[in-house]
């Protein structure tokens, strides 16, 4: 069962820290990995475009976020190209016909424990941000805001400079 599975309990908030010898960056907040500012696309964008933006940029993914905030998936060079070639989708689709949108999200004061579960699973985690945001009638919501997109490489990278 997954609610025996530590690793599954962890990514998903029931269980903070399970692991009695953790490495040194286990409880290390996720806003220090230092990301930069993510590169994000509109729902409306063709999948031709997204690739040559993608392409441009130097990035092999982008997440897909409507004008509201609203999470909608991530759009990656290889799923967008493996649909369009098999005519599953057409170049001048919107990115929408080729995003997964089922993905994880972390938050920046999450720890890097908690990430690298995610990352035994998944290729990447949306970094988010929530904030608070008031409208006109004074009534509040909570909103999230994409802060950055986090892989392994990231995680990697941290733990091999940061080593102690």
């Amino acid at each position: 069962s997954k609610f025996l599975n530590d690793k599954w309990m962890i990514k998903n908030g029931f269980l903070n820290d399970v692991q009695e010898n953790k490495p040194w960056w286990w409880n290390v907040k996720v806003q220090k990995l230092n990301l930069s500012a993510p590169l994000i696309l509109l729902p409306e964008v063709s999948c031709q475009k997204a690739i040559e933006i993608l392409q441009e940029k130097g990035y092999d993914q982008a997440p897909v976020v409507a004008e509201s905030g609203l999470i909608l998936g991530m759009v990656t060079l290889s799923n967008t190209l493996t649909s369009v070639l098999a005519g599953k989708a057409q170049f001048s689709d919107p990115v929408t016909n080729v995003i997964y949108d089922q993905f994880s999200k972390i938050g920046l004061e999450d720890n890097l424990g908690k990430l690298s579960c995610i990352l035994e699973n998944d290729h990447f985690a949306i970094v988010v941000h929530e904030q608070m945001q008031f409208n006109g009638n004074g009534s509040s919501f909570m909103k999230q805001t994409v802060f950055g997109v986090v892989t392994a490489m990231d995680l990697l990278t941290f733990v091999s400079r940061n080593e102690k």
